[in-house]
């Protein structure tokens, strides 16, 4: 059976169309993180910023919110990270986790959800600490990730810094989102 250019070409259009349609479904299901009010990329207000050593913001965290969340999930960890910080080594601004799983989002300013844990920050304490990038450097890029984790709500012990979060995360994380907020002086 001899089938024509034609019939080929067909066949094989159908599969890319089919192709480019399953990748669509399959992104339009992925496990996402937003800050409502900012783009991705987009440059946060100072009320975001530090409130202290004249970096003039409110100290309050930006509004975040996820979708499309695992099955599986039983709580979510929030990190923001500023990869520009310290000359590049990259600065900690915020570590919580133990979110509980029925959320998916925190207002802009919330405190710590109920039940959730304040991890360290760059300062050595727990609870989120705002930008305060040099003056005059150019904007500095914050990573605001969200992990759905399969751990319990208190797996994890309090007081860790980050990358101890990441070593007790590792192989408990279901699916990861992050959005990039801008910040300059």
């Amino acid at each position: 059976m001899t089938i024509s250019l034609n019939a080929r070409l067909a066949a094989v259009s159908l599969c890319i169309a089919l192709s480019s349609v399953a990748t669509q479904a399959v992104a339009a299901d992925a496990f996402e993180v937003t800050s409502p009010g900012t783009p991705d990329g987009g440059t946060i207000d100072s009320s975001h910023a530090a409130s202290v050593n004249n970096c003039g913001g409110g100290n309050q965290s930006p509004a975040v919110q996820w979708r499309n969340v695992p099955s599986g999930t039983r709580s979510f960890a929030v990190t923001l990270f500023d990869p520009d910080g310290a000359k590049g080594i990259g600065v900690i601004h915020w570590v919580l986790y133990g979110i509980p799983a029925s959320m998916n989002a925190m207002a802009h300013g919330a405190s710590a959800p109920p039940g959730s844990v304040s991890g360290i920050n760059r300062t050595g304490q727990p609870g989120y600490y705002g930008p305060c990038p040099p003056i005059g450097d150019v904007p500095h890029h914050y990573v605001l990730q969200v992990y759905a984790l399969d751990l319990a709500q208190d797996a994890l012990p309090p007081n860790l810094n980050h990358d101890a979060f990441l070593a007790a995360a590792t192989g408990h994380v279901l699916a990861a989102s992050s959005t990039v907020l801008r910040y300059g002086r």
